[in-house]
């Protein structure tokens, strides 16, 4: 099994999002991988992050904000992606076997719920060639600027 973390600065939508996408596309395919998310601070998952999540099927509402710190064995990650540029740089050094990537992403935070539809998309894109490429046996998208499916929108 492979995990994955995704890291962001409060944990409270951005990871949050790509937290559940990433499992909802990881289980399509039937891939092997836990999926957690954390963040450099713990606070909440907002609502409107609930709400646009719950609009496309998936459910935030078992999940909670949480550190770093909070995830079990926090030091065994075979991926650790950042969404938010803060996060990467307060991201704390990993083992060689562990692949960082970084891939921000807008805060939608304070915008409309179509600012938030718009970056929820985004991530599930993103996230979605994340998760296929791993299931390809292909690299996967070294940035959010490599990822041609987010490119074309």
């Amino acid at each position: 099994m492979l995990r994955v973390l995704i890291l962001c600065t409060h944990n409270s939508a951005r990871s949050q999002m790509a937290e559940a996408l990433t499992r909802a596309a990881a289980q399509r395919l039937g891939l092997d991988l836990e999926v957690q998310s954390a963040g450099t601070e713990a606070t909440r998952v907002k609502d409107d992050a609930k709400t646009v999540m719950a609009e496309i099927g998936l459910n935030l509402d078992g999940q909670t904000s949480k550190t770093l710190w909070d995830v079990p064995d926090w030091q065994n990650f075979d991926y650790v992606i950042t969404v938010c540029d803060s996060a990467a740089e307060a991201c704390p050094a990993y083992p060689g076997k562990t692949h960082r990537l970084h891939y921000p992403f807008v805060d939608p935070s304070g915008g409309s719920l179509d600012r938030w539809r718009e970056v929820r998309d985004q991530l599930e894109g993103q996230f979605g060639a994340f998760v296929q490429a791993l299931g390809d046996g292909q690299p996967v998208p070294a940035s959010y600027d490599d990822n041609p499916a987010v490119n074309a929108q």
